[in-house]
């Protein structure tokens, strides 16, 4: 899997996922439970992964929606 976007907005990790499951596009949010661990303090972000085959789709899905800033360097 591919990180393509790593952040603690949880506004935009939802939006992020609802854009990419209306495509059909699956992804996995990594880190999610070790931040809530350490109290949503900020600590540490949550990734999300999406497969390899589907990085490019998914780049371009988020860039359309206007969260290009928002994404990881390949």
């Amino acid at each position: 899997m591919i990180e393509i976007l790593r952040t603690n907005d949880l506004v935009l990790i939802s939006a992020v996922e609802s854009l990419l499951k209306a495509a059909g596009i699956g992804c996995f949010l990594a880190d999610q439970h070790m931040a809530a661990v350490e109290g949503s303090l900020g600590f540490l972000p949550r990734r999300v992964l999406v497969d390899r085959d589907d990085e490019a789709p998914a780049r371009r899905l988020l860039s359309d929606a206007g969260l290009a800033g928002e994404l990881r360097r390949p």
